[in-house]
């Protein structure tokens, strides 16, 4: 027998199907909103007063979106980890301790791996968040709190895959995490921290002396020497810039290649002229354990594309450029 071809399906019709989507998992997130009481700040107390980690626990769908909130909470300041419920009973319940706090999410709230675990946790004293769609629940009644995750109606058409009761349960575990980092203080700082790999802990972390050039790979220039001797310097360096240093290597002043354009535009003879009389006195510095987010905001002020690093007596310590930043991941 040949297989019948499904009839194809219009554009209008798909479209339609993801607007349904979309609307039925944004009315259940409002009804989720507006029914939050004081269970979510009981269940925020609880994780506060944590002494050890937070430990979610789901199977199934509940199971992933119970592993996305432990990297949550792990990664906004709260210590925490996931227990898969199955193999919770061959041997992962050692791996929760006195003093954690267990996240169970569930649906149904009658999930068997999730409710077996219930005597294990009595008897350690752990305290219990249950997050699920059913209060009257064996785990929403054996919760110390209970948060209320439960959806009018699925997004799918025949009311059985999870997918409003999932995004409900998501959210509310992103609040959770919110709130805690909020009442915690957690700043960005703390974030890039744990975060060394990602764009925010490249901006946050990195220093000025973690990018910048050193040693032989810094443009330098005496005052007395001629401006042609300056321009061979700028041009082995590759900075766009010379730094003009005394015999103490202290910053005198920089020569760019804006100073160069207006050196040309007055005509001068490049190789009559000393570097002194044609450097811009002073010039951008910079310290090297400044953020090197700090060195690029000032570079965007000043409209600059290099700068230099002294010490705190104006040495020359070291030097970079636009492309130094964005090598780094800084810009």
């Amino acid at each position: 027998m040949h297989e019948i071809e499904p009839a194809p399906i219009s554009e209008s019709r798909l479209l339609d199907s993801a607007r349904r989507t979309f609307q039925i998992e944004s009315d259940a997130l409002i009804a989720l909103r507006n029914r939050l009481d004081g269970a979510f700040a009981a269940a925020c107390r609880v994780c506060l007063s944590c002494r050890g980690r937070m430990v979610t626990t789901g199977m199934g769908k509940s199971g992933h979106v119970a592993r996305k909130i432990a990297a949550t909470l792990a990664s906004t300041g709260t210590p925490a980890f996931f227990l898969h419920p199955g193999e919770a009973s061959h041997g992962d319940a050692g791996m929760v301790t006195r003093g954690d706090v267990l996240l169970a999410l569930s649906n149904s709230g009658e999930t068997e791996e999730i409710v077996a675990l219930l005597p294990y946790i009595k008897r350690l004293a752990i305290a219990l968040i249950a997050m699920t769609g059913n209060a009257v629940s064996s785990l929403a009644r054996a919760a110390e709190v209970h948060i209320d995750v439960s959806v009018h109606e699925e997004a799918c058409p025949h009311n059985l895959t999870p997918t409003a009761s999932t995004t409900a349960a998501l959210v509310m575990g992103d609040a959770l995490a919110v709130a805690l980092l909020e009442a915690r203080g957690f700043s960005a700082e703390d974030f890039a921290r744990s975060h060394p790999g990602g764009a925010l802990g490249r901006r946050l972390l990195l220093r000025v002396e973690d990018v910048m050039r050193r040693n032989e790979a810094l443009p330098r220039t005496r005052p007395s020497a001629p401006l042609a001797e300056g321009l061979l310097e700028m041009t082995r360096k590759g900075l766009g810039m010379t730094a003009v240093v005394d015999a103490d290597d202290r910053v005198m002043g920089v020569f760019t290649d804006g100073d160069l354009r207006r050196t040309l535009d007055r005509r001068i003879d490049v190789h009559g002229v000393t570097m002194q009389a044609v450097m811009t006195p002073g010039g951008r510095t910079i310290g090297a354990r400044e953020l090197a987010t700090a060195a690029a905001q000032l570079m965007e002020t000043h409209r600059v594309t290099a700068l230099l690093v002294t010490d705190a007596d104006r040495r020359l310590i070291g030097a970079f450029n636009v492309h130094d930043l964005m090598r780094a991941g800084v810009v």
